[in-house]
């Protein structure tokens, strides 16, 4: 069972710091002069649209000033997670996957936001944080872990589940003004990423060595107990 204290890996530490300045500034600007940045660097289907295409990455940085813990929170599980996956893919594919999944969740914001009436805006690091949860049931899906700190559970189930509930959340009737296609999204993107669906020559070799390797056929030759052919 995983209880222990995992130690702050380099990617992890820039962008949990990262995240946090951002919000101090937010914080100050819309407190001290009435200056909002998500309503710039926040995503919105209309905006983009219109020419900000930065906004899926920028948006991933962006938190909540009317309370600490959006941002706190999606720092913990960022910490919690993303520092084990870091030290198994190393820092460059980790950080690749963290902006896949948090650009894929601002995209999947954009393209639900052109089908409504209401221009709303997205922010926060949660669609790259669920990439990380799906990310982590499957690298470390056979690993126990306590699910809501009481819990036991594999890594693989928690996955499931947190999926299932994203999917429920998106898509039923939900009014808690949060961006659940966002963490869908975000969820959806790494699990791609991860099995390779949209690297398509990777995809395609990989299909073609599984293909080949079912034609194969071993066998051992007479009276050679080292030798084998095809």
């Amino acid at each position: 069972m995983r209880i222990g204290i995992p130690q702050m890996t380099p990617v992890v530490r820039k962008l949990i710091i990262a995240c946090v300045s951002i919000w101090v500034v937010q914080f100050l600007l819309a407190r001290m002069a009435n200056i909002h940045l998500a309503q710039l660097f926040g995503v919105s289907a209309e905006d983009v649209i219109r020419g900000r295409i930065w906004q899926p990455v920028t948006y991933i940085f962006m938190h909540s000033t009317g309370s600490i813990f959006h941002v706190a929170l999606n720092m913990l599980f960022l910490w919690m997670f993303g520092t084990e996956l870091e030290r198994v893919w190393r820092q460059r594919a980790f950080l690749r996957y963290f902006l896949v999944c948090g650009i894929g969740g601002g995209l999947a914001a954009t393209i639900l936001g052109l089908f409504s009436d209401e221009r709303t805006v997205t922010i926060g690091a949660s669609g790259a944080v669920f990439g990380l949860l799906i990310a982590y049931g499957i690298v470390f899906a056979e690993r126990t872990i306590l699910f809501m700190l009481i819990f036991p559970m594999k890594a693989k189930t928690m996955a499931l589940i947190m999926f299932v509930i994203l999917f429920f959340n998106t898509f039923g009737q939900s009014s808690d003004n949060i961006s659940h296609i966002a963490h869908l999204g975000g969820a959806i993107a790494g699990f791609l990423y991860l099995k390779r669906a949209w690297r398509i020559g990777s995809f395609y070799r990989d299909l073609k060595w599984r293909y080949q390797r079912k034609r194969f056929k071993v066998m051992q030759s007479e009276g050679d107990d080292d030798r084998w052919v095809n």
